[in-house]
């Protein structure tokens, strides 16, 4: 038995009763020229620093015996630099691109497969399909490199969304148009269909999808999609909780749509109101205004909403202002429960400051035409009449990812005894689906398993980019898991067999026999030990494993509550920073305006500001 290895002693191989350990630092090379280094004769234990385990959630991705160590966490400067170079990285690619499309792309190989659907033909490039529109697919459609691939992104919705300023737009502050950027000026050389995903058959590498618009005669195209890679981007639809007459009677602010149906809905009960022979009753339920959920979204719409009735709406309606109220329902003893509870208590009394009636501990159990039911925290039950009702009180499962769940016994595992509603993608350190085939995840519909992020469009957005540069520098996703090696790249130029390969793509035991037999031991042999990876030494020449598990790199938080103040939650350097009221205002105004993707939507939001500052907001119907 091997005494010590670079002064640790060593007892049991892999898989047995050592605990698990983080991987070594990202970035590494897999067979870099080893180092010969002498095995020490002895050296204290507990002089060496103990790793700390992996997260108790991972031991569930990996029953068998051999599994890799979650990833160290690193400081926050040293992610930060690293996510610099890769967005200058980015850039660099994109830059090259030029300006017009190829003459040919995918759509120019839908074929008919003999019953009335459609085929993509493979041909040259492998096929990377993205699902969705959102900041997860946009991100990764923006930045894989389709010199190398074939890019297939396909949604029923054909332009990404900046959703932090839906609220702005429902109000009028900002134009429908001023947020969107269609999915194909996003990348001109990625292919995009306007339809909806309603199978993936992972086992054969194919993706059913039917059209989301239709011919006059109703009929929708159907066609199927074969792929070397899939990524999962599709988001989440809002949640209701089984709340009976939420979908028949609450608005919600998820799409553009839901934005133009609210704004003019808002302008209708104005009018309603502004009638003569309107009872005074109906005008006061006309003009009650409810937003139901205390998190980012609603707080933004009821804060935005709040400047829409004091610098429009009562110049315009002033008769009717007794009669508006703005109520905030939140089932939580507090709203906005990811800031500080300093910034909470700034944003209640902000509400309060603004006449916005903020009631906590309250939930809705039923959503009628003209009231909905509450029960408070007591259980008594209230009725409440309203003219309005913003719904948003989180998000669900869509049925594509329920049914993608269903369908892979690993995940179907681990999501075992979820509501259905709640059930999302397990993914492994790399965002490779667990228990799939070269599928990747990204965004709400995806849970980092041992690790859980939170649902948010930093999040999304970053891991569309990771997992576009993961499949531009050539590694080959395979299978998802912990029991299982990382992505993997083979050298074209090495002498490499399919043996090599298939052995590589398995995970092995740390040879201890091996390295006791040994008078020296390689600088990898010792890595390998002390981070409890044999990977480090499995990997034969010519394979490179992936050495870059996803990092989020947390920026912070903010949101607009009204009265132009805001509430920032700021993050640096592993210290946060929380700053309330007008500068938190206008560092949340620069920074998502510096956010949009691209140099017309700045142009255009800016001009938007200046035309609500300067004219007011348009009331106009049509």
């Amino acid at each position: 038995m091997l005494g010590s290895v670079n002064g640790v002693r060593a007892r049991t191989p892999l898989g047995a009763s050592r605990p698990a350990q983080p991987a070594s630092r990202p970035g590494r090379v897999a067979r870099a020229r080893p180092r010969s280094v002498r095995v020490a004769a002895q050296s204290p234990i507990d002089q060496q620093e103990k790793p700390a385990p992996a997260p108790a959630a991972a031991e569930e991705l990996a029953p068998a015996s051999v599994r890799l160590p979650w990833p160290k966490k690193r400081d926050w400067a040293t992610v930060f630099l690293e996510k610099v170079a890769d967005t200058v990285e980015d850039a660099l690619l994109m830059a090259k691109r030029g300006a017009e499309a190829p003459a040919r792309n995918a759509v120019d190989r839908l074929v008919s497969k003999g019953d009335g659907g459609l085929k993509l033909n493979k041909q040259d490039k492998p096929v990377v399909l993205v699902l969705g529109t959102g900041w997860g697919a946009h991100a990764a459609v923006k930045v894989i490199d389709t010199d190398q691939y074939e890019v297939v992104c396909v949604s029923p919705r054909n332009h990404f969304i900046f959703t932090p300023m839906l609220p702005s737009t429902a109000v009028g502050t900002i134009e429908f148009r001023s947020l969107l950027e269609p999915i194909r000026n996003s990348n001109p050389f990625a292919t995009y269909f306007e339809a909806t995903c309603d199978q993936i058959d992972h086992e054969k590498k194919i993706a059913r999808c039917t059209s989301a618009v239709a011919f006059m005669d109703g009929r929708r195209p159907q066609f199927e999609i074969e792929y070397d890679t899939l990524v999962v981007a599709v988001g989440e639809q809002p949640a209701t909780f089984g709340v009976p007459g939420v979908v028949d009677n609450a608005f919600f602010m998820k799409e553009i749509t839901d934005a133009v149906k609210l704004r003019r809905r808002t302008q209708e009960v104005f009018e309603l109101a502004a009638l003569p022979g309107t009872s005074e009753e109906d005008r006061r339920r006309l003009l009650q205004f409810v937003v139901v959920g205390g998190g980012p979204t609603g707080v933004e719409f009821a804060g935005t909403f709040s400047d829409f009735l004091k610098a429009d709406l009562s110049r315009k309606y002033p008769d009717l202002m007794p009669f508006v109220k703005v109520t905030l329902l939140q089932n939580a003893q507090s709203i906005l429960t990811t800031f500080s509870a300093p910034l909470q208590a700034q944003a209640i009394r902000n509400f309060e400051a603004t006449g916005i009636d903020v009631r906590l501990g309250v939930r809705v159990t039923a959503v009628e035409r003209d009231f909905m039911t509450l029960k408070t925290k007591d259980g008594e039950e209230q009725k409440l009449p309203y003219g309005v009702c913003v719904w948003s009180t989180g998000n669900a499962a869509r049925p594509m990812v329920r049914n993608l769940v269903a369908s892979i016994p690993t995940q179907a595992e681990l999501n075992k005894g979820a509501n259905p509603a709640s059930v999302k993608l397990a993914v492994d350190p790399y965002l490779r689906v667990i228990g799939a085939r070269d599928i990747i995840a990204l965004g709400d519909c995806s849970r980092l398993w041992g690790e859980p992020l939170p649902p948010t469009a930093q999040v999304a957005g970053q891991q569309g980019a990771y997992a576009a540069r993961l499949i531009n520098r050539g590694f080959q996703v395979n299978e998802g898991g912990l029991n299982v090696p990382p992505p993997i790249r083979v050298d074209p130029n090495a002498s490499v067999s399919r043996t090599d390969v298939d052995a590589a793509l398995r995970l092995q035991p740390i040879d201890i026999p091996r390295m006791a037999a040994q008078e020296r031991l390689s600088e990898l042999d010792i890595m390998a030990f002390n981070t409890n990876d044999s990977t480090f030494t499995q990997a034969p020449p010519g394979v490179e494993y992936y050495r870059k598990p996803f990092e989020f790199l947390s920026l912070g938080i903010m949101a607009y509550v009204g009265n132009e103040k805001a509430l920032v939650s700021a993050e640096v350097l592993d210290s946060t920073f929380n700053i309330a009221g007008s500068l938190a205002f206008l560092l949340w105004r620069s920074v998502y305006i510096t956010k949009q993707v691209s140099f017309r939507n700045r142009v255009l939001i800016l001009f938007d500001w200046v035309k609500a500052r300067v004219f007011g907001r348009d009331l106009s119907q049509f």
